[in-house]
């Protein structure tokens, strides 16, 4: 079984950063995808980025030029680099795992 730890999340004011991490732990050989997604209250979960093993990123048109997704294969950890956040980026962050798997999730907040 695969587990997904989470961390980074919390209260940034608008153009503020964050870092979120998700380690992954467990039959971690066998990874070929790693994506965070996020679901804002009311709203359906969404795609932000995703890597594969290859190294090719994916993101969505509404951050890509501020969020940057990234790997340590070493240590099985996945990245989400978020600048310039803006308040409809208040979500709760999910990493997820071959497209199956999931983390318990992170709540970013950006207010002022």
């Amino acid at each position: 079984q695969v587990q997904l730890v989470e961390s980074g999340g919390g209260l940034v004011q608008p153009g503020g950063s964050l870092r979120l991490s998700c380690a992954a732990s467990g039959r971690t050989f066998s990874i070929y995808y790693m994506g965070w997604y996020r679901q804002a209250p009311g709203k359906q979960r969404e795609l932000v980025a995703s890597i594969t093993s290859g190294g090719s990123t994916n993101y969505a048109d509404s951050v890509k030029d501020r969020f940057t997704i990234s790997r340590d294969n070493a240590k099985n950890t996945v990245y989400l680099q978020m600048n310039s956040l803006k308040t409809e980026d208040t979500a709760v962050y999910y990493c997820n795992f071959n497209r199956a798997a999931w983390g318990r999730g992170t709540q970013v907040t950006v207010s002022s």
